[in-house]
């Protein structure tokens, strides 16, 4: 099993549980822990206010979204598009292929490729989970690399699509400020963006900067790759072979076949075929479509074999997955956004 969490920064900034037994702290340190679990009463407060029922609460910030399960959720198929998700209370496990991560409060995960995956989440009635998703806007990133072009090397290793890290206090510090702008309209339009952007320079300049960094270039397969899934991501309806996504990622079919699988743990037509099934899943959820349409609206001609692959993926048919997810939550999960520009780079 496979823990991606890095516990070299855990003692540099942590935030304990109550339920949880904590260490013996000196004179010099208890102002500091005190101070630290009243930032997350803190945090817990504005959350609270913000998105009270379960399920993803849509922010007055596009591409912000808040997550909340005052329950256990059973380990289920997901779609993550690229974002930065921050666990503020509550733990997270997540499957991906043979590798087991888990992400829980004071970390953040980084998916820097959109990546389907399975997850499972720990919460009670008393201590739910609560999670900020932030989307990567590619082109904020692409400026952001710009700017860091002359300070910041090329990867060290080929990056992983997805793992978590700890927060460290500056980041800790901009989740914060970002929660509090929500809560006012006024500073959620005019000061929210910029904080947002704070955000994702802080992550491209820490730990996991590397992978952000790597899916905007191709000067490595892991960059190639990512350009291939934004090409499915944007024609996920349309006629996709492997030779077409090939060539998108300028690799030969052999070289492409073994890089793709070692970026999301599956075969590019398997990745094609889950991308729809997820999507045809929010079309049903959040429109309102019976699954014909939901299948004829992402790209299968037989309704029969869409509904063979979707119980298949799912555990349970369109209809039974439909009353599933809409008795889990309150409200439906925000769409996935169509990428705006399909070719974001920043060579």
């Amino acid at each position: 099993m496979l823990n991606f969490k890095h516990y070299s920064l855990v003692h540099h900034y942590f935030v304990m549980s109550p339920s949880l037994s904590q260490p013996s702290l000196s004179s010099a340190e208890f102002p500091l822990a005190h101070a630290a679990h009243a930032a997350q009463q803190r945090l817990i407060e504005v959350f609270d206010a913000l998105a009270p029922k379960p399920g993803m609460t849509r922010s007055s910030l596009e591409g912000v979204n808040l997550m909340r399960a005052n329950s256990p959720l059973p380990r289920m198929p997901v779609m993550y598009e690229p974002s930065i998700v921050i666990v503020c209370q509550g733990r997270k496990r997540g499957y991906l292929g043979d590798q087991v991560f888990q992400y829980d409060a004071q970390q953040y995960l980084v998916l820097s490729v959109p990546l389907p995956f399975e997850c499972e989440t720990e919460a009670t009635p008393d201590e739910p989970f609560l999670g900020i998703s932030i989307r990567v806007d590619l082109t904020m990133v692409a400026e952001l690399l710009m700017a860091l072009n002359e300070t910041q090397g090329a990867a060290r290793n080929e990056p992983l699509g997805i793992y978590s890290t700890p927060l460290d206090p500056a980041l800790s510090n901009a989740v914060q400020r970002l929660l509090d702008a929500l809560v006012s309209p006024l500073d959620a339009r005019i000061l929210a963006p910029g904080i947002v952007r704070e955000i994702c320079y802080r992550v491209l300049t820490g730990e996991q900067g590397d992978a952000i960094r790597a899916a905007l270039t191709h000067q490595n397969h892991f960059g190639r790759v990512a350009k291939a899934l934004r090409r499915i991501h944007a024609d996920y309806h349309g006629a996709l072979d492997v030779d077409t996504l090939a060539a998108e990622a300028g690799m030969s079919l052999a070289v492409f076949h073994a890089q793709f699988k070692a970026v999301t743990a599956t075969s590019p037509m398997q990745y094609v075929k889950t991308t729809r099934l997820h999507h045809a899943r929010l079309l049903m959820v959040q429109d309102g479509l019976n699954a014909g349409a939901a299948a004829a609206r992402v790209g299968y001609e037989s309704a029969s074999q869409f509904s063979r692959e979707f119980k298949r993926l799912f555990g349970l048919s369109p209809v039974d997955e439909v009353k599933r997810m809409r008795a889990i939550y309150d409200s439906p999960p925000p769409r996935i956004v169509k990428p705006v520009a399909r070719y974001v780079t920043a060579v």
